[in-house]
This record gives C-alpha cells, structure tokens and sequence, in this order.
C-alpha cells in the first residue's frame, strides 16, 4: 500500500519505448547491461556507487567527450541503445544539436572514437533533436536543478518551468522539490501542478524524470511529470473480403 509506480515502466509498449532495444542471455545480458549503464554514464555524467559507473576507465574516457557533455551543457535528455550483430547503435536526444556536433562534425567524432573504445565495437551514432525542450520532463528538471544551484528562489524556478510548460502546448505539468528548501533547519517536499496530471491513465502520453541540485545546505531532489496528451495507438483497422460470404444486414 502506498507504493508508487514509475510512470514510464507502467507505460513501456504501451506508449513509451525502451531504452535499450537488444536480447542477450546468460553472461552475455549481464555484460551487455552494465555496458549500457556505462555508455550513459560516460554521455549523461550520473556517477553511481559501484557497477560500471565506478569504472576508471569511464572516468578517463569521459576527459576526452567536449566539453558541453563534460559540463553538462549539452542539454542530453535521453540515450536509447539498439544492438545488432557486430554493431552498435545509440542515439542521443538533445535539445542543442549543434553543440554536439560541433565545428566540421568534431564533436561526434570525439564522442564515436570515445564510445567504441569503450564498447569495443562499430558505433553507429544518430544525434536526434528535440523540437520541444520545454515540454520534456529530464530537461526541465535538470534546468529547475541548475537555477537552485545558482540561489535561484526555487518557488520562482518552479513557476517559471510551469508556465513555459504550458505556453508549449502541454496540457498539464506538476513538479516536486524536496530538502532543505531556502535552507530551512527540516527538509519538506513542496509541489504546484497545473492541468491534468492523470497517473493511473495508461494511454495518457506521460513525462517523468527526476534531477537533483548540489546547494550549499545539502542535496535537493527534484521530479517533474509533464502530461502531453492522450497517445492514441496506431492501429489500422482490415477491412475482410466478404466475397462469397453471407453477411447479415
């Protein structure tokens, strides 16, 4: 009782993709999952206790990334990882493409060389843009995240995101700060929601991503749900020959 699903792993094949589109088994899933946390760990920067996060040679690689992925300004949302014998796929959804780029395609070629050192195999790199930043759960929190890093009144980030959410075209947001807000003695949770925010709706189409903003009186967490719409599912319907067949009127 109590508990709260995660609201794009109740969503998966329903109206949210995976992350990672591959099939392994034995040792082989076990490699190749740690590999994946480590290929985010080296775009995305989320340092983890153990597991392939801790690994030096992640640490090392990501030295030689450009330096809008080693600052975190290259406003990376999401890393989808798609294998295929001999060859791996990844790509990147960000809201500032050309920073990834770079000047004459410089920075994909430091972030290819970087990631089949680590994977040990072909890349193939897709750079996708994302047309909406505003509206994108993962940009938003780590954009609210930045601005309390910064002193920046978290009320006053929080409506801000709000309202630029809305101006998009989403049809409803509701975001969670939690800690030591303003730096206060006890740590509290504080939300504002506008629109609708269906959780429990399985074909709503939903956002959801967390962040968490270093201040000098301690971490604060940050989770955002974005609501864009109901995602209506692409299904044709057959039309049957009825050649030949009797069909009551």
């Amino acid at each position: 009782m109590g508990r709260k699903v995660h609201p794009i792993g109740f969503r998966l094949g329903i109206n949210q993709p995976w992350g990672g589109r591959w099939f392994a088994e034995g040792s082989t899933y076990r490699q190749q999952l740690h590999q994946d946390f480590a290929i985010r760990t080296l775009l995305l920067g989320k340092f983890s206790k153990g597991g392939a996060a801790a690994n030096e040679k992640v640490r090392e690689l990501r030295k030689q990334m450009p330096e809008a992925i080693r600052d975190g300004k290259a406003g990376i949302s999401r890393v989808d990882v798609e294998r295929t014998p001999g060859k791996v796929r990844i790509s990147i959804h960000t809201a500032k493409p050309g920073i990834l780029i770079g000047r004459k395609g410089e920075g994909v070629k430091k972030i290819r060389q970087s990631l089949e050192a680590l994977v040990g195999k072909k890349i193939e790199l897709d750079i996708k843009e994302i047309s909406s930043p505003d509206t994108d759960a993962m940009l938003v929190a780590k954009n609210i995240a930045d601005q309390l890093e910064r002193r920046i009144a978290y009320r006053r980030a929080m409506k801000r995101a709000i309202q630029q959410a809305i101006k998009q075209g989403a049809e409803g947001i509701k975001i969670l700060c939690g800690g030591r807000l303003g730096g206060a003695e006890m740590s509290r949770d504080v939300w504002l929601r506008e629109g609708r925010v269906p959780l429990q709706t399985l074909r709503a189409n939903l956002d959801f991503a967390t962040a968490e903003a270093a201040t000098t009186y301690g971490q604060i967490g940050i989770k955002v749900w974005i609501y864009k719409g109901e995602a209506q599912p692409n299904v044709e319907e057959k039309v049957e020959a009825t050649e030949g067949v009797y069909v009551s009127e």
